[in-house]
């Protein structure tokens, strides 16, 4: 990392020329999904100077912009950074990793692409936790701000944002026939996972713009870039925060072997994500006071949940071999014909499998745990398999449905290893540690075996191949669901945003205890979506950006 080329991407000449102490109003640490949302916004200002800050490079990759190229990216070492977390008695003793984007745009650039915001019950809920200013009602309006929807016209949707929303762009028979079975089993239609309401199947919207990925970086930072108050650096890696007293008053950074300091005069913007904002934090002295002096870092705030609350997704994968082989993607990815077919497609119109992300359809259902008709269950659907992404896709003509446990009650932590700030800090993610977590989990198999069977898509496979059929009693699934089941790369919390005195950060963002200093990323979430994160991680950094502006 530190001997990697330089690549500054600006429209003038830092403010001292080069090296030295750069002065700048704003530094941005982190330009994913929220670093470069932030960064735009800010630098709309033509008064305000505004630096950010990433460790990885340019995003300009031919499989990082080609829709089904997360398949490959998401494990690349060459723009993801790939976080191990602790052995976790709740999966069966194993190590899950968290790969998180080290590129420009961040987890946006290798993620699978789906647009969901959550329940709007989930933001009501974040009002109830402390977060003053965020429910449903106060965040709509800016999720609008944020998207152009390609779709029919909506009071729900935006027309007219940055980034840009598509509706799925495949057809897929066994997907279709899944949908039927789904509505036989009682799940009503939902044309938009983003209107009215989250319950029922239907089709996933993904970010495309065109026949590309739409991402942080394309959809707000490469525009911004033009300006000339907008400074980014990249393969720079910030190792400390400065202060003058309670104050944050700039970054340490190195970059190509060189620590470099910047000054901000009026805020440092933590946008490195849940595992690396609350490292960042902790490594300057805010966090739990027995921690740090562990590894004798001097306490400047005793804010003993800076890393707690880790909340993410823990998907179980279900798989069934299909009666025709040509009805998977397995077998037809291996039909040269046909993988230039799905290449003309693409080409010509846009369309086709080179489209799709991480799911083509699913949806969201009620277990029997459910509260109030709020679903508890997400669901998601594609006509292939594989045992995690970047390796082959399997010989036999595989069907994945996938499922996660909307609202786990499981909480994990990161926790620095060392005082090195070069060092990954530890994870430790605790998945399935509550009795609701595992019985939920349980009765979501159930469900989706219930929709494997409905009379539409019965007569389509032949066998199940994970967990099996052998896995039936509650006991039984529970461990095939330890075994198996996988991160959906989610991790939220670690910086939790509230009212109350314990709160990594207040409901307008800002570091308890000192001043000068915020976290805007997924960290601050005091409780995890519903669905896939990347859309609400957005909204925060828009409305990060209008209360700071209207500071």
């Amino acid at each position: 990392m530190l001997g990697a080329q330089l690549t500054v991407y600006r429209s003038r000449e830092s403010p001292t020329g080069g090296i030295g102490i750069e002065t700048f109003d704003y530094i941005i640490v982190g330009s994913g999904t929220a670093g470069a949302t932030l960064a735009a916004r800010l630098s709309e200002d033509e008064a305000c100077r505004v630096l950010i800050i990433e460790a990885g490079g340019s995003d300009r990759r031919f499989w990082l912009r080609l829709p089904v190229g997360y398949f490959r990216s998401i494990y690349d070492e060459k723009v993801s950074h790939l976080f191990r977390a602790a052995p976790d008695e709740g999966i069966a003793g194993r190590e899950m990793d968290i790969p998180r984007g080290r590129v420009l745009g961040g987890s946006s650039s290798i993620n699978g692409l789906i647009y969901i915001r959550g329940q709007r019950h989930d933001f009501d809920d974040w009002e109830e936790l402390g977060a003053t200013g965020w429910r449903y009602a106060d965040v709509m309006p800016l999720f609008r701000s944020i998207e152009s929807y390609d779709g029919p016209p909506s009071q729900f949707r935006g027309s007219h944002g940055p980034l840009h929303v598509s509706d799925l762009r495949n057809d897929n028979a066994m997907c279709d026939a899944w949908l039927e079975a789904a509505r036989q089993s009682g799940l009503p239609d939902n044309p938009d996972f983003n209107g009215t309401e989250s319950l029922g199947v239907g089709a996933y919207q993904l970010t495309l713009k065109g026949r590309w990925r739409d991402s942080a970086a394309t959809a707000f930072l490469r525009p911004a870039l033009t300006r000339k108050n907008l400074t980014l650096k990249t393969h720079a890696r910030v190792v400390g925060l400065e202060f003058d007293r309670e104050t944050a008053t700039g970054v340490r950074y190195v970059q190509q072997g060189h620590e470099i300091k910047s000054h901000a005069s009026r805020e440092v913007i933590l946008c490195a994500g849940a595992v690396q904002s609350p490292q960042i934090l902790q490594l300057a002295g805010i966090g739990p006071a027995d921690l740090l002096e562990k590894h004798d870092i001097p306490v400047r705030v005793d804010a003993s949940e800076v890393g707690a609350n880790l909340q993410d997704h823990l998907q179980m994968r279900t798989i069934v071999e299909l009666s025709v082989r040509t009805h998977s993607l397995n077998t037809q990815v291996r039909n040269p014909i046909k993988v230039l077919g799905f290449g003309l497609d693409w080409l010509i119109n846009a369309r086709g499998p080179l489209t799709v992300g991480a799911g083509q359809v699913g949806g969201a259902a009620c277990t029997k745990f459910a509260h109030d008709g709020r679903p508890d269950m997400q669901l998601f659907v594609m006509p292939l398999s594989v045992d995690k992404p970047g390796l082959p896709l399997h010989r036999f003509p595989g069907f994945t449905v996938s499922y996660w446990q909307c609202h786990p009650e499981s909480r994990g932590h990161v926790t620095l290893r060392s005082a090195d700030p070069l060092e990954d800090p530890r994870v430790e993610t605790n998945y399935l540690s509550t009795d609701l977590d595992c019985q939920t989990m349980v009765e979501g198999l159930k469900l989706v075996r219930g929709i494997y069977n409905a009379p539409a898509f019965r007569p389509h496979w032949n066998r199940e191949v994970i967990p099996g059929p052998e896995f039936e009693t509650d006991g039984q699934i529970l461990e095939a669901i330890r075994q198996h089941g996988t991160t959906v790369y989610h991790p939220v919390g670690t910086c939790r945003m509230g009212n109350d005195d314990a709160s990594v950060v207040g409901p307008d963002l800002q570091v308890r205890g000192v001043t000068g200093l915020r976290v805007v990323d997924a960290s601050v979430m005091p409780k995890i979506t519903s669905a896939n994160t990347n859309a609400a991680t957005f909204m925060i950094a828009e409305k990060a950006a209008a209360m700071i502006r209207e500071k």
